[in-house]
């Protein structure tokens, strides 16, 4: 008899992968100079639930999100963000309130400006791979404060600027924060027991939108800690999942949720296949990573305040600090 242990975030029903032995369940898986007297006054407020937010760009499904998510938690949304030279000019619409796009030409200006009158607001970045260097390089040049969730870009180049700018940020590409702490128990039981897993054989599977052409971020981190746990395995090997059909036959994501979810399933099998064990997550939607977002802004905006040393965070420090919504 074989024996099971699943860990799983799920709340579908049981459904079959890899062939007819493994079970998985799927489910709603211009830093210009400031006086100090300036930044204390800006900062000296009780609370930071008022922080005011830009959102870049809030035109996209992930910056749509993190304003729904930031106005239910009581930020302050402000109007102007990031977008294409073509966008440049366009007042849209979002979650009630009226937001000016400024392409290349007029953002930095736009953000200098919009500094100046608020000296406590964070920049949120949820824009793409190719605009992360030059975003981050105008933040710091002005010398506001970011979260920055969008992946891809020169990530050495990313940290190096934030460094000499001694701006500060919280860089993640994994803002859920449910997710992030599986990671992080993760890492631990791979540094606390390396070799635990040796000999055995690792299968995995990612279902993700269909525009999500690789290999997700997480699962590499994940299958980074199992190999430190022993495990032989091809990043090639990932069975990435990107039909639609198989999505909602195979996997059992709701249709409702095909063009936005992250349903991964680990699964180990010891080399007398008498033993497995299956790590899963599945999310739907996108108001995990926006909730997630939320409080790394609050947990940012308290870093500044406090003239905090260490400048640049991630979404584990935001866990390990507590006191999140």
């Amino acid at each position: 008899m074989t024996a099971v242990a699943h860990i799983s975030f799920g709340l579908l029903p049981k459904v079959t992968l890899f062939g007819d032995r493994t079970p998985a369940k799927a489910g709603c898986f211009l830093r210009r100079r400031r006086s100090s007297s300036l930044v204390v006054l800006a900062m000296s407020t009780s609370s930071n639930s008022g922080v005011p937010i830009m959102v870049n760009s809030c035109s996209g499904n992930m910056g749509k999100a993190v304003i729904k998510a930031a106005d239910s938690a009581g930020l302050q949304i402000l109007p102007l963000s990031f977008g294409s030279a073509e966008e440049s000019g366009h007042v849209i619409e979002v979650c009630g309130r009226s937001i000016e796009i400024h392409g290349p030409s007029t953002r930095e200006a736009a953000l200098a400006s919009t500094y100046d009158e608020h000296p406590n607001m964070i920049v949120v970045d949820y824009t793409i791979p190719g605009a992360v260097n030059d975003n981050a390089e105008t933040y710091c040049k002005v010398g506001v404060p970011f979260v920055i969730g969008t992946t891809g870009g020169d990530r050495d180049r990313l940290y190096k600027t934030v460094e000499d700018s001694k701006n500060y940020a919280v860089i993640s590409p994994q803002m859920g924060k449910q997710v992030v702490a599986f990671l992080d128990a993760m890492e631990t039981m791979a540094e606390r027991s390396p070799g635990a897993f040796s000999g055995y054989k690792l299968q995995v599977m990612e279902s993700h939108q269909a525009g999500k052409l690789d290999v997700s971020g997480t699962a590499k981190a994940v299958i980074s800690c199992f190999q430190k746990l022993g495990v032989s395995f091809d990043m090639n090997d990932v069975q990435l999942i990107r039909d639609p059909n198989q999505q909602v036959e195979m996997v059992g994501v709701p249709e409702e949720y095909l063009s936005g979810h992250a349903f991964h399933m680990y699964h180990l099998t010891s080399p007398d296949e008498t033993v497995s064990f299956e790590f899963q997550h599945n999310v739907c939607g996108r108001s995990i990573y926006a909730e997630g977002t939320v409080d790394a802004i609050i947990f940012l905006s308290k870093k500044v305040m406090l003239k905090a040393e260490k400048r640049i965070y991630n979404m584990i420090d935001v866990l390990r600090e507590g006191n999140m919504r």
